[in-house]
C-alpha cells in the first residue's frame, strides 16, 4: 500500500539540499515536508581579532551540529565566517590562526543572524565602516548578538542604548564606564532584550547559540546538538556567570588574599565584619572602607557570595540534603540559601541540583 501511494504524483519523494530522495521510514514510505527542509537561514560570524577561539568556534559547532542532526532533512543553517579586517587570515587571541570565508562587507545571502565575536582585547578595534555597517544590519536581520568583547562594538554603534546587556564579567567596570546609557547586568552569561543578543564570552556562546537553535526549531533539536557536544542542554540565560564577582577578585593585599582563603575553609562560622576585620587586625570601620574599595563588594555581600558558589557546587556534585548543604556553607537556614539562589540564579536548589548535578548513584 505504501509503495503505492509513493508512486502518485501527490506523493512525491521529498528532495534535500542536494536534489536526492528521502526515505527515511523505509523503503516506499515518504516523510512529509517540513518546516525544517523548507528555508535555510544564514548565521554570519564576524570576527574581530584577534578573536576568542572558543567564542567563535562555539557557536559556530552548534549551528554547524544542527545540520549535522537534521542529517537528509536540513541543512537548516548557511553559516558564514567573515573577518573584520582586509585578507581571509583570523588572529586568535590565544594564537590560533583562522580562516574566513572572507571579508564582512562580501556578504552576498540576506543574513538572518549575525554574531559579532570578539575578546578581551579585541574591544579598542573600532571602526567607523564597521560600525555604519553594523547599524545597517541591524534593521535587517532577525537576531543580532555578541560573544565576549563583540558587545563593545554593538554598543559604540548605538544599538545597544537602552538594552539590558551582558559582557564577560571583567570587562563589566570598563563597559559601564564607555557607555553608562546601556542596562549592563554582568551577573548573567546572556541576555535577550527584543531581537538583541549578547552573551558573556567563551563557552556562553554555546549556551547562546543553543537557545537560538530552541527557538528555531523546539527543545529536542537543542538537546540534541548540547548532547553531541557534551554541553550544558543547555544553561538559561539567568544562569549566573559561574566564579565571576567576589570569587575571583584580585587584591593587591597579601592580607585580604589570604583572608578569602580562611573564609572559604571557616564558611559555617558567624563571618560578621568585626570577626573579618579582627582577622586581619583592622578596626571595623576601617576594614568595611579598605575591603569594600579593594574588591568592589561590601565584606557582607563577598561572604554571601563565596556561601552561594560553595553550595552550588554541592549541589551539582553532591548527593547531600539541600538543608545539610545550607547548614556547611554557613547559611542560617535552607530558606535563606533558596533566597540567594532565586536572587543569583532564578533557580531554587532544587531545580538548580535537578538540572545541572553530575549524577551520582542513590
Amino acid at each position: 500500500m505504501f509503495r503505492e501511494l509513493s508512486a502518485r504524483p501527490n506523493f512525491e519523494p521529498l528532495k534535500n539540499h542536494a536534489g536526492e530522495s528521502v526515505h527515511d521510514f523505509g523503503p516506499g514510505i515518504v516523510r512529509p515536508p517540513t518546516k525544517l527542509a523548507t528555508r535555510m537561514k544564514t548565521v554570519a560570524l564576524l570576527a574581530v581579532p584577534p578573536v576568542e577561539e572558543l567564542g567563535l568556534a562555539g557557536p559556530l559547532g552548534v549551528f554547524a551540529g544542527v545540520n549535522r542532526v537534521l542529517g537528509p532533512r536540513g541543512p537548516a543553517y548557511r553559516i558564514k565566517v567573515v573577518s573584520f579586517e582586509s585578507g581571509r587570515k583570523i588572529a586568535g587571541e590565544c594564537g590560533m590562526s583562522l580562516v574566513a570565508h572572507g571579508h564582512y562587507k562580501n556578504l552576498k545571502h540576506p543574513i538572518d543572524t549575525l554574531i559579532v565575536a570578539g575578546s578581551m582585547t579585541s574591544r579598542t578595534k573600532s571602526h567607523a565602516e564597521l560600525l555604519t555597517w553594523l547599524r545597517e544590519m541591524s534593521k535587517s536581520v532577525r537576531r543580532l548578538a555578541s560573544v565576549c568583547g563583540g558587545a563593545f562594538f554593538l554598543a559604540e554603534a548605538g544599538l545597544l542604548d537602552g538594552k539590558r546587556t551582558t559582557t564577560h564579567w571583567a570587562l563589566g567596570d570598563e563597559f559601564k564606564s564607555k557607555d553608562p546609557d546601556v542596562k549592563l547586568d554582568a551577573n548573567p552569561i546572556w541576555i535577550k532584550d527584543g531581537n538583541l543578543y549578547t552573551s558573556a564570552g567563551v563557552t556562553a556562546g554555546i549556551d547562546l547559540a543553543l537557545a537560538m537553535v530552541e527557538e528555531d526549531h523546539g527543545a529536542a533539536i537543542a538537546l540534541d546538538v548540547g548532547r553531541r557536544l557534551l554541553a550544558f542542554p543547555h544553561r538559561p540565560g539567568s544562569h549566573a556567570q559561574l566564579g565571576a564577582g567576589p570569587l575571583l577578585s584580585g587584591t593587591g593585599r597579601r592580607t585580604f588574599r589570604e583572608l578569602q582563603s580562611w573564609i572559604l575553609e571557616n564558611l559555617r562560622q558567624d563571618l560578621k565584619v568585626e570577626t573579618l576585620a579582627a582577622r586581619v587586625a583592622m578596626s571595623p570601620r576601617n576594614f568595611s572602607r579598605v575591603f569594600t574599595k579593594e574588591m568592589g563588594v561590601t565584606p557582607a555581600k563577598f561572604v554571601e557570595r563565596l556561601r552561594f558558589e560553595a553550595a552550588r557546587l554541592q549541589l551539582e556534585e553532591t548527593n547531600r540534603a539541600v538543608k545539610e548543604i545550607a547548614s556547611s556553607c554557613g547559611f542560617s537556614s535552607s530558606e535563606i540559601m533558596r533566597r540567594a539562589f532565586l536572587s543569583n540564579l532564578q533557580f531554587t536548589p532544587s531545580a538548580y541540583r535537578s538540572r545541572f548535578r553530575a549524577r551520582f548513584p542513590a
